[in-house]
């Protein structure tokens, strides 16, 4: 237990500046000042012990929603306290409103992709696709770069937790038998899922805070064309360990399945709808400026009519072949319905982007802005700065470290603003419990992909870390 909480806490305190470096709506907090005031000081003390508790929820099963979601009531509540009966006691509200209207975007964009996530697996794309892979009886090595491929190519496109989600239950149903070929499969899956995602808006949460915020730089905005200039770092970022881990690979052949898993009825066009929503979501912002959330939320209006269609012409028998529809697929026993899917969302971590967003926004309000970023992009400088961001989201969650650098808003160039989206999305790699992917696969996987497993070959993805920041440094160098 000592060691767990040396190993969590300690880091988390060391870089609790950084998670505190949140602003009001727009500007530095007035009234008085309370970074050297007990309302400071408890505010502190209460979000490090509620996030100490997020960083526990694998021994308490407490979900990491419950104590952000407290601690940000009772954060805010302080600063009101110590506003009230001052000149700027009225501008506690709009510092919580902005805070609230960036979540907001934030969650209904969420919610939109993860609707169309699970209505896909409630329509066995994913198992159609795992049972697809499994039959083609590939060698292990094989199977190693066709999964690590698959998760950086899907995950630009769905989110990088459900793609690492997929791919380890390929690796799981092959490699039965072969824990070496799991445990390495799964830290290859992690690194391709989190590199994949750091060059799209839809693959990694922090790249989608950094497009929706629209910042403007000298050599142009940060819109969604604008993140491809990772893709080449991020390829780097993938294959410089999965090579080092090739050789590691057992040179075997698994035994093949013959078993097919045949997607249900409107399965094609559910996927063809989701392409159409990104694209609108796309062209709302880069043609309108309106944020891409309304454009996910149009798609998701796609997904409802079409759903409804699919209700209304649903045909009872029991999984019996419907061939007045998709060819090849099949109905099922229980109309689709999609407040299922909607239901079925992440709400835990959408409800975490809630009290972390708030929490991190009243310890800007509190008066931390302005020291920490004199401290990280002044002193220290912005390439510094940036690569050691990615390095500290290995350890703490990149969704509060990026929130905290996007709401201190420091001058940089694009060239910098596209570092730091690189090494928030592809620095989680370095641990297991560094991105949401590793957490989720150590559970899915247990026994098999483990920390210290993953922990052996931190040098190689660190190599593919600064591999892939040297690279971007080089042929993006004109964004400098």
């Amino acid at each position: 237990m000592t060691r767990t909480l040396t190993r969590y806490l300690l880091p988390l305190l060391l870089s609790l500046p950084l998670l505190a470096a949140a602003a009001s709506g727009g500007g530095e907090a007035r009234g008085p000042l309370l970074t050297d005031h007990w309302v400071g000081y408890t505010a502190v003390v209460i979000f490090i012990v509620a996030y100490a508790i997020v960083l526990a929820e694998e021994f308490t099963h407490l979900r990491k929603s419950k104590p952000v979601i407290l601690a940000a009531s009772v954060l805010w509540l302080l600063i009101a306290i110590a506003y009230q009966n001052t000149p700027a006691a009225e501008t506690v509200a709009p510092a919580l409103r902005h805070n609230l209207l960036e979540y907001a975007e934030l969650m209904l964009f969420l919610l939109a992709a993860m609707t169309y996530i699970n209505a896909m697996e409630e329509r066995l794309v994913f198992d159609a696709l795992r049972s697809w892979l499994i039959s083609k009886g590939l060698s292990y090595r094989k199977l190693f770069w066709v999964t690590g491929g698959l998760a950086f190519c899907i995950s630009p496109v769905a989110d990088n937790l459900t793609t690492a989600l997929l791919m380890c239950a390929v690796l799981l149903s092959v490699g039965v038998g072969n824990p070496r070929f799991v445990g390495l499969g799964c830290i290859n899956v992690v690194v391709a899922a989190n590199a994949g995602g750091a060059f799209s808006p839809f693959g990694d949460i922090t790249t989608l805070m950094v497009w929706q915020k629209g910042i403007v730089t000298p050599q142009g905005p940060a819109d969604f064309w604008a993140f491809f200039h990772l893709f080449l770092p991020s390829v780097v970022n993938f294959l410089v360990p999965a090579i080092a881990m090739h050789f590691a690979i057992p040179d075997e052949q698994p035994l093949a399945e013959d078993e097919l898993v045949q997607m249900r009825r409107g399965a094609k066009r559910i996927i063809l709808l989701f392409v159409v929503t990104l694209v609108t979501a796309v062209c709302f912002h880069s043609f309108f400026h309106l944020p891409p959330m309304l454009g996910m939320m149009a798609g998701l209006a796609y997904l409802q009519i079409f759903g409804y269609y699919l209700k209304k012409t649903h045909l009872p028998g029991g999984g019996a072949r419907d061939a007045g529809h998709d060819s090849g697929q099949v109905e099922d026993i229980v109309p689709f319905d999609i407040f299922r899917s909607i239901a079925r969302a992440e709400w835990d971590t959408l409800l975490f982007f809630y009290g972390v967003i708030l929490c991190v926004g009243a310890l800007g309000f509190i008066g931390y802005l302005a020291l920490l970023s004199q401290v990280l992009y002044v002193d220290l400088g912005p390439t510094t700065a940036n690569i050691l961001i990615g390095i500290l989201s290995a350890i703490l969650d990149n969704i509060p470290i990026m929130f905290a650098v996007l709401t201190m808003n420091p001058d940089m160039s694009l060239g910098q603003w596209l570092l730091v989206t690189l090494t928030a999305g592809a620095g989680g790699s370095m641990l297991s419990i560094g991105s949401a992917a590793g957490v989720a696969l150590m559970g899915q996987a247990r026994g098999q992909y483990t920390f210290f497993l993953h922990l052996r070959w931190t040098w190689a993805i660190a190599l593919g870390y600064a591999a892939s920041i040297g690279t971007h440094l080089l042929i993006n160098r004109s964004l400098f």
